[in-house]
């Protein structure tokens, strides 16, 4: 780890290490994203699914917002999101892929509208799939 951080745990020091390597390790992003979920499924759990999208995708979309998003899946697994854009893409949520792939395509469909990052893009995913918006 670069970052010269004193953690006081092994889990804290796995995490660290696992987030550095995320965030700044070599290798494309896909490898990384499968190691950072690697990591995050050896940390201690209690009582509630810990390998989750908004687990795996919330450190990378605060850090690297250019890069990462952040996924919620019952928002994002709504069909009205995939049929009101143009491009025809399978969606990634129900398994752990890494989907920053099929988010810049949705960034690269949304050009007209300007979005200036991932938080641009997560804010339309989620008008779009949430139920607190109407139609």
């Amino acid at each position: 780890m670069n970052s010269g951080a004193n953690v006081s745990s092994k889990d804290g020091a796995i995490f660290a290490e696992g987030l550095d390597d995320f965030l700044h390790g070599a290798g494309k992003l896909k490898r990384k994203f499968e190691r950072w979920c690697g990591t995050i499924s050896r940390l201690p759990k209690k009582q509630s699914r810990f390998l989750t999208h908004p687990v795996v995708t919330i450190f990378g979309f605060v850090a690297q917002p250019e890069t990462h998003i952040y996924l919620k899946p019952n928002v994002t697994r709504r069909p009205r999101i995939w049929l009101r854009l143009s491009i025809r893409i399978k969606a990634v949520v129900g398994n752990l892929r890494e989907p920053s792939g099929v988010c810049r395509l949705i960034k690269r469909d949304l050009k007209d509208l300007k979005p200036r990052d991932m938080i641009d893009v997560q804010s339309f995913i989620w008008i779009q799939g949430s139920d607190e918006y109407e139609e």
